[in-house]
């Protein structure tokens, strides 16, 4: 039977080859192939024979069908036999040869085929071939084309035949018309030749090792003849690529004499073919092979060709490379070997063609011709050689060159040229100094992204390639060491060449280095054989201040330390000690930081010490002096560079400072006086700082020279005598002024303080006087810092006290005209600052300001500064820092004025100035003077001195001015408030008698509260404004309580709503703390409160209110209870607020809670209605008398006073609130309030909701809240379980949330609230029914019933509710029994049978159409199991089995998950020991589960992987459930295909009897209606049938199982297809 078996298999599915799906034609397919592997001479044969009776079967199908066969073929070649292998020949001929036009697909699959059998029977085959290669006869196409593949594919076979198949084509190629023909005819040639040098290169391994290479010559040359005096003349490119092709092999086995003969037409033929391809790789390869034969049979005609070949192959390589196209990459690489073989046999010819084109204009041709120059230089370096000089003088214009390719191109010659000793050359200095220049190129700040066929290429890449070109050839080849060094030096000083220096640093670094080893001397550089190298004093100042900014251009900063510390013997020979130790300090500092975090200031300060220190070493004045003089000659050279410039000056002021020749540092200011480029800011401050730092060694020279340039014609209106400034203009002039004024600013800044005092008067503010009348903003910003740093100087002077200074007054109105010429509104220029910073320094010189001028100076500062507006965030970082700056300068400024009158009433002074600031309606302008306010009292505490017991007389009105700022809108202002109280209060305690260094323990703790003014929550905010008034309130006198609160009641008009709410919350604390002095006021203060609570909605209003309220509710209860229930609903602010004020007494709310549960329950909670005119449902609407008491309920609950009485009331407001929420879901308003409710809705603000069961749930929230079960609400919020209450559909479930949050965190409560509920089970209503049921099932969930010892009373209460009418009381009820196993889990076995018993019955529920009881019973079931007694469980087992087996499908996704994981706790309760009878329940259920882990709901997956895990040890096979076990893991992913195959093998290798009843099974799942369950049903049977042994065939009614696989080939689902036809693939074991 096993043969037609196969047969019928291999049928059906060569009949589903015809799916439109290609997934599934290509599974159909393998599975064709895997029958194959089984049974290969059987599917082959089957295939075969389908074709044969399938004539019209269309070639798409049978394309696949012989590609199958050809897989079959490859991988079992060794097992066919002759007769399979010939009628396999002979159908794949047939099926090649059938149709006479090309089918390519088809007729190749049949081709291949052929060339598969041929690799092992290639006599039958080539027998077969050759019969339809018959002389006279033109044969099929395919033909040709499977005896070239044949000869590629098994070489030492074909060529034997080679002769005999030559002799007959080479006939056909005259017959051969059709240009595709004559491809094939190309195409075998090629091969046939290929074959021929392969089997003569490998003769060692051939069959007949005497065939020779003149055995095939004539044929070859015969066909060489056709292909290229006919056939490559052809208009199809096709054709004229397939000769080309061949040529080349056939090339060399063409006879020698032929080939020089044929080479002169031969090699312009296939050149021409360059014209006509625009791929032109085959044309380059072939080519190459035609000249790499030339010149192995040491052609003479090659060299007449040479003109013809350079032209053409030049022109190819000329040819923009394009990355996205590999066949040009390959065609470059094709035509660059032919370039090679051409320099080695003809170098003269090759270079005298190359070199003259670098002198051409076109980009593509000089990177062309580079790219071949380079290439010839590497490859054929012996015939260079001699031709050094002429490629080296041939690069002239290229190096002139500024495209960007070139460059490239050029920089890579250079680059070889130096490997090969061609810069050690005359003229190989230009081609260093090329790539230096490069090095040079600017770097991209963002490199532009090209396209992959641009042809541009960014400068970044020139450059790059360019640094890494130097550094390699000056540390990698050693013959460029003396090209080099010290030739490289030149490039250092020359500023075109400053992008490259961190290369050229590099570079040389390592070359001294080299230098180094070799000998002292070799280093030395010869500076009289050099003239052109630059001197020590320029290597020295360039490579300084290069280093000024060490980070740019890749950290030439480092580079050039080390450098000059490698250089150090050069530059002077006493350096060499202290310079190692010096500059691998700056080094260090260097690596510790990086460009964003080094100090620029701090960084140009290390390297003018490390100068001065070298100035030191050396000694030197004329080696100092030519230092000086090289300085000042490079400034020009730092135009436009103005840091590194401004730096350069420093130096050159540090140089001269340490030169002792006066004449030459006068000689060398006057010329840069004369020199500077004074109408460049920078340039003017840097000549200046180096006025001032020479000025430390030389003052009186600086000041000299200062009023000789001043004195001479330069300021003059006439042109003077000086014909450098007869054209300077008025502007020039002003900037010339500026530059001299701020020369005397530094030199006061820098100069000796006790030189300073002598002459600032007479020689430095003299000179800057005369021009303070200019408008010019620069000079007025000179004058200002030169001022500034003149006043600094005397300040800091050890005299200054004893100095009287004259000009003071003078020099501070004129500042005062600055600081007022200002424009008020903005910020631009830092003269203010500057200007303010001058009076600070100024104030503190004697003789002192007078009142009037120093409050205008006050006046005027503020209101410069004050509101200027701020910048918008992120905007300007510049301007941001110039304010803070410039806020800087005035607390300075504020601070030395009062240092000058520190009493209490300085103090009040300064104060006085910023109240109006302090007030503003204006934000930024109360921040910035809450800031100094806090500053000035911070300086006033820290210098106060008290010398007898005073008061401190202002104390009230200073802190009522400034607490309430602490709830200003802005938190920097609140901070600086709490800053200025805390300050206040320490100044008092300072006039008290403390000490400076006391700390209070009460004013300490304002330091803490600031963190809650930052917070934005204002209830955060206010509670902390009330801690700020109690610390006030135990630290104030009591003379002074009176004026504070007078101050603070004017600030409830504050126009800061914030402030004005402070201002109450503080005067409440006030008087709440202090009271007692006021106690009289009180009753007046509530009675005006009262009266505004209609017009307002303060805080301290409704406070007073409540207090009222409070007194008379403690004398009417009832009458006021009554009344307040009589307001309208929903009720209004005041009337709440009136409601909680009832909760101040305990005993006063124990009565109004006792008296609302009473109007509670004093009617029904709703009516029955229908929707007038809408709807016959029936509707509810609540009454108005409960809904009232649940709202009051709710008020009075949610004071913080009311926990007493809630806790006295506990069981009842609990039981009566949550049956309130129960049985008003759903409930709608009376439709009056409905319209009220609405309004409220959309009012600004929102009263509480008054929908009935919202309100509700708000007063149980309140109620536990108040009964300080907050973590009961705070879970509830957590988890939704309050918004679950309120809906119809999730009621349930936040019963059950609340019942498991009061069990955790309420225990204590439950007995009363379990006994409060049981009474309300047998309710009228429903839902009340439901609630409760629900409440004490969860009840069960928690140990704690066990605890408190409720557990029988819960039990026999839930008991008692099994046949109530309502089918969610009876599963809430299942739920509450089988809650016991996780609450009590210890009482399960004492409650057993009872339990079990209740929980069976629910699977037996008939009274629930959705089966919703019996899922309940299912769950609850599942979690009892483990805890019940066996004895108790084993009778029910198999009664529970069946009974759940039904629900394993069901469609309901809840039913299958349930009823599964059920099942996998049954078999988990047997523990691996269950009986025969329930074994077969297991075994029925294993088909089930395996597929069901493939259903589309994932708990059912889940719900399946525990079921097998837990099967596992009840099959009684190890290593099976080990496998369950490993691949069912939860959350581990599943390859569900993999373990299918792992579990299906185990099975079948230990229950192999199993086999007939899980394929009877699967088979079932055929038709399952969800696709994936369906899939996986063939696909278990299919591993199952592939572990089995062959002889349980007789379980498995084949015949029905190949007709259900069968029909499933029909499947709308293609996955089911595709598991149906792979399936069928592996049913061949049963063959």
């Amino acid at each position: 039977m096993t043969e037609p078996y196969v047969r019928k298999l291999s049928t059906i599915l060569l009949d589903a080859v015809t799916d439109k799906d290609p997934l599934v034609q290509e599974q159909v397919c393998g599975a064709l192939c895997a029958l194959g592997d089984a049974q290969p001479a059987e599917v082959l044969r089957a295939c075969e024979e389908y074709l044969w009776q399938h004539e019209k079967l269309a070639h798409p199908y049978r394309t696949m069908i012989l590609r199958a066969m050809e897989t079959v073929v490859s991988g079992h070649i060794s097992e066919l036999d002759k007769d399979v292998a010939r009628a396999i020949i002979l159908l794949a001929s047939s099926e090649m040869t059938r149709a006479k036009e090309l089918v390519c697909d088809w007729q190749q699959a049949a081709s291949n085929v052929l060339v598969a059998v041929g690799k092992r029977f290639i006599g039958k085959v080539m027998e077969e071939v050759l019969s339809k290669f018959q002389p006279g006869a033109l044969p099929h196409y395919y033909v040709v084309q499977t005896l070239a593949n044949l000869a590629a594919s098994n070489v030492f076979g074909m060529v034997p035949f080679l002769t005999s198949i030559l002799s007959t084509m080479l006939p056909m190629l005259g017959m051969a018309k059709h240009d595709t023909m004559r491809v094939a005819f190309c195409c075998a040639l090629q091969r046939f030749s290929e074959s021929t040098l392969e089997y003569l290169a490998n003769l060692d391994q051939a069959p007949d090792p005497t065939v020779r290479k003149d055995t095939f010559a004539s044929d070859i040359f015969s066909a060489y003849d056709v292909l290229f005096n006919h056939w490559m003349q052809s208009r199809e490119a096709k054709l004229r690529l397939a000769v080309v092709e061949a040529l080349g092999p056939m090339s060399h086995l063409l006879p020698s004499e032929k080939l020089e003969e044929q080479l002169p037409k031969l090699l312009p033929g296939v050149v021409a073919l360059y014209r006509k391809h625009a791929e032109a790789f085959h044309v380059s390869k072939s080519l190459g092979q035609i000249l790499e034969a030339a010149v192995v049979v040491g052609s003479r005609t090659l060299e007449a060709q040479l003109d013809l070949l350079l032209a053409a192959l030049h022109a190819q390589i000329c040819v923009p490379v394009e990355s996205s196209s590999p066949l040009v990459v390959s065609n470059q690489k094709e035509v660059l070997r032919c370039f090679t073989v051409l320099a080695c046999c003809a170098p003269d010819r090759l270079l005298a063609f190359l070199l003259p084109k670098l002198d051409a204009s076109n980009e593509r041709t000089r990177v062309g011709t580079l790219q071949v120059l380079r290439h010839v230089i590497n490859s054929a370096a012996p015939q260079m050689e001699v031709k050094k000089p002429f490629i080296l003088s041939s690069m002239r214009l290229p190096l002139l060159d500024t495209n960007t390719k070139v460059k490239r191109a050029v920089v890579q010659v250079i680059s070889a040229m130096a490997h090969h000793g061609y810069l050690e050359q005359p003229g190989g200095e230009a081609m260093v100094e090329y790539i230096v220049q490069q090095c040079a190129l600017p770097p991209e700040s963002e490199p532009r992204k090209l396209a992959p066929d641009s042809e541009d290429l960014a400068e970044d890449g020139v450059r790059a390639i360019s640094i890494s070109t130097l550094y390699l050839v000056s540390t990698t080849v050693d013959r460029m060491s003396d090209v080099l060094w010290p030739y490289l030096l030149e490039f250092l000083t020359p500023t075109r060449f400053t992008g490259a220096l961190t290369p050229l640093c590099r570079s040389l670094v390592h070359l001294a280095q080299k230098k180094q080893e070799v000998g002292a001397d070799a280093f030395l550089i010869q500076y009289d054989g050099n003239v052109s190298l630059p001197s020590p004093y320029a290597i020295t100042t360039r490579l300084l201040t290069v280093s000024s900014h060490p980070y740019l251009g890749d950290g030439r900063g480092a580079a050039s330390l080390r450098l000059l510390n490698v250089l150090h013997r050069n530059i002077h020979p006493l350096l060499g000690q202290r310079w190692a130790t010096t500059i691998p300090l700056l080094l260090e500092h260097l690596d510790e930081h990086t460009e964003e975090t080094l100090s620029q200031k701090e960084w140009e300060e290390k390297l003018l010490a490390f100068l001065r220190d070298t100035l030191t070493v050396v000694s030197d004045n004329t080696w100092i002096c030519q230092l000086s003089l090289e300085m000042c000659k490079q400034l020009p050279c730092y135009n436009g560079i103005a840091q590194e410039k401004n730096f350069l000056y420093k130096c050159i002021g540090t140089t001269l400072g340490a030169a002792s020749s006066k004449e030459v540092v006068r000689k060398q200011l006057q010329e840069l006086l004369e020199t500077a480029r004074h109408q460049e800011e920078a340039e003017r401050e840097g000549l200046a700082s180096c006025f001032g730092i020479c000025a430390i060694s030389h003052l009186d020279d600086v000041l000299a020279q200062l009023e000789d340039f001043m004195r001479s014609d330069v300021f003059r209106k006439s042109t003077g005598i000086f014909n450098i400034f007869k054209d300077r203009n008025e502007n020039e002039v002003e900037k010339l002024k500026g530059t001299l004024i701020l020369c005397y600013g530094h030199v006061a800044a820098r100069a000796p303080r006790e030189l300073v005092l002598a002459k600032v008067e007479s020689d430095i503010l003299r000179n800057i006087f005369q021009y303070f009348s200019t408008k010019d903003p620069a000079l007025k910003l000179c004058l200002v810092q030169s001022v500034c740093m003149a006043s600094q100087a005397i300040c800091s002077s050890a005299q200054a006290n004893s100095f009287h200074f004259s000009q003071k007054a003078e020099l501070v109105a004129q500042m005062m005209e600055f600081i007022k010429a200002e424009p008020p509104d903005s910020l631009r220029t830092p003269i203010r600052k500057k200007a303010m910073l001058a009076c600070t320094y100024l104030a503190s010189l004697e003789p002192a300001l007078e009142e009037h001028v120093q409050a205008d100076l006050i006046h005027s500062c503020l209101h410069s500064v004050l509101p200027v507006l701020p910048e918008p965030e992120g905007e300007d970082d510049h301007q941001e820092s110039l304010y803070l700056d410039t806020m800087r300068a005035l607390e300075g400024l504020l601070t030395g004025l009062l240092r000058r009158n520190m009493t209490p009433q300085g103090l009040q002074i300064m104060v006085e100035h910023l109240s109006p600031w302090i007030k503003s309606p204006r934000g930024h302008e109360r921040v910035r003077a809450l800031s100094l306010s806090a500053c000035l009292l911070r300086y006033f505490l820290e210098h106060l001195h008290v010398s007898a017991l005073v008061p401190f007389h202002n104390l009230g009105l200073l802190i009522g001015l400034f607490s309430p700022r602490c709830a200003d809108l802005w938190p920097a202002t609140r901070q600086e408030a709490v800053s200025c109280v805390y300050a206040l209060l320490y100044l008092q305690l300072g006039y008290e008698g403390f000490s400076r260094d006391y700390r209070d323990d009460v004013a300490e703790r304002l330091l803490t509260l600031k963190e809650g003014l930052v917070h934005p929550d204002s209830a955060i905010l206010f509670h902390t404004c009330n801690s700020i008034a109690q610390i006030i309130a135990k630290r104030l006198p009591p003379e002074q309580l009176i004026s504070l609160l007078l101050t603070m009641f004017e600030g409830l008009g504050d126009p800061d709503r914030n402030c004005s709410r402070a201002a109450t919350v503080m005067v409440n604390c006030l008087l709440k703390e202090r009271g007692n002095m006021l106690q009289e006021k009180v009753p007046e203060i509530v009675s005006v409160l009262r009266s505004k609570l209609q017009e307002t909605r303060e805080e301290y209003v409704l406070q007073a209110a409540q207090r009222s309220v409070h007194l008379l509710a403690s004398q009417h209860c009832a009458a006021v209870v009554t009344s307040l229930l009589g307001s309208p609903l929903p009720f209004d602010s005041h009337t709440c607020t009136l409601w909680r004020a009832l909760a101040v007494e305990p005993s006063l709310t124990t009565q109004v809670l006792g008296l609302l549960l009473e109007k509670l329950s004093k009617d029904v909670p709703f009516k029955e209605t229908r929707a007038f005119l809408l709807s016959s449902s029936p509707g509810r609407v609540a009454t108005l008398l409960p809904l009232a008491a649940t709202c009051a309920l709710c008020e009075v609950m949610s004071a913080p006073a009311s926990g007493p009485a809630v806790l006295e009331l506990y069981p009842q407001l609990f039981a009566a609130l949550l049956l309130r929420i129960s049985c008003t879901v759903g409930v709608a308003l009376p439709r009056n309030l409905q319209a009220k409710e609405r309004k409220g809705a959309g009012s600004a603000v929102a009263p509480r909701s008054l929908e009935p069961c919202s309100s509700a749930a708000d007063a149980l929230q309140a109620m536990l809240l108040r009964g300080g079960n907050e973590d009961v609400v705070q879970r509830m919020e957590l988890e939704g379980g309050w918004q679950l209450l309120r809906t119809s559909a999730g009621h349930e479930e936040g019963v059950t949330r609340l019942a498991s949050a009061m069990a955790k965190f309420a225990g204590p409560r439950l007995p009363l609230v379990m006994k409060a509920l049981v009474c309300t089970q047998s309710s009228v209503y429903e839902i009340q029914r439901v609630t409760s049921t629900g409440f004490l099932a969860e009840l069960l969930n928690s140990n704690v019933v066990n605890d408190l010892m409720l557990l029988e009373s819960l039990l026999d209460n839930l008991a008692a509710r099994q046949k109530d009418t309502c089918a969610s009381v009876r599963r809430l009820v299942l739920r509450g029994l089988a809650n016991v196993a996780s609450g009590s889990p210890d009482k399960v076995r004492a409650h057993g049978p009872q339990l079990l018993t209740a929980v069976i019955g629910g699977l037996d529920d008939r009274d629930d159409p959705h089966s919703l009881v019996a899922l309940e019973a299912m769950v609850g079931l599942a979690r009892l199991l483990d805890l019940v007694e066996p004895q108790d469980l084993h009778p029910v087992l198999l009664h529970v089995a069946i009974r759940i087996r039904p629900f394993f499908d069901s469609e309901k996704m809840e039913l299958r998950s349930a009823s599964i994981r059920l099942f996998g706790h049954l078999n988990k309760a047997c523990g691996g020991r269950c009986e025969d009878v329930f074994l077969e329940q297991v075994v029925g259920g294993l088909v089930p589960l395996l597929l069901h882990l493939q259903d589309p709901q994932g708990p059912v997956t889940s719900a399946c992987r525990f079921a097998l895990r837990m099967c596992g040890p009840n099959l009684q096979c190890d290593e099976l459930a080990t496998a369950l076990q490993k691949h069912l893991q939860e959350g581990r992913g599943l390859h569900f295909g993999e373990f299918l195959n792992t579990t299906c093998k185990l099975l079948m290798h230990h229950f192999p009897e199993l086999l007939g009843r899980l394929v009877s099974t699967g088979l079932f799942y055929f038709k399952s209606s969800w696709e994936d369950v369906r899939a996986a049903a063939p696909m278990l049977t299919g591993f199952l049938v592939l572990h089995v042994e062959p002889e349980q065939r007789p379980q498995v009614d084949l015949e029905q199982l190949t007709a259900a696989l069968q029909l499933l080939l029909k499947d709308p689902a293609p996955l089911v297809r595709m598991k149906a036809a792979e399936t069928l693939g592996r049913l061949v074991k049963f063959a």
